[in-house]
């Protein structure tokens, strides 16, 4: 991916807000912004801290993607009922980064590509790069209630 900032990206170290100059060559970040073939525009770009879980990875330890065999369907928690898939607004700022976070917090692994309100108080976090969950729901106080 090529990440490109803009004048309106933020940077942070974990929670606590820093500057471009925080980010070190071969250090784990957070990238959000909106994706464009393989760019990115970042709008937000999180260091991982020193400990955190991202920093369990290293250039060396990546492994490269193998498309595996699909599984079957699965619901866990509670999906809304009115849930079509495809369907919502999608959100972004603070919203779209809590409702990331919990996700990722919850269903570790993959990278979420969009934020999507798909009924009053749940988002479906859309998470790719993994077999599952494809969508995680959290709802507005960013608690995981559901995932298929």
């Amino acid at each position: 991916m090529t990440i490109t900032e803009a004048s309106s990206t933020t940077y942070k170290k974990g929670t606590t807000s820093t500057s471009a100059s925080a980010v070190a060559t071969g250090e784990p970040v957070l990238v959000l912004g909106t994706v464009n073939g393989t760019a990115i525009t970042a709008t937000q770009v999180i260091v991982q801290p020193v400990g955190g879980q991202a920093s369990a990875y290293s250039p060396a330890q990546v492994v490269a993607f193998q498309r595996g065999a699909p599984s079957a369907p699965k619901e866990e928690g509670q999906i809304p009922a009115n849930y079509t898939e495809g369907e919502g607004t999608i959100v972004s700022g603070a919203t779209a980064i809590k409702a990331a976070e919990a996700a990722l917090a919850t269903y570790q692994g993959g990278v979420v590509n969009r934020v999507v309100q798909v009924s009053e108080g749940i988002y479906q976090v859309h998470n790719v790069g993994v077999n599952w969950p494809h969508h995680i729901f959290v709802n507005q106080d960013f608690k995981v209630v559901g995932a298929n």
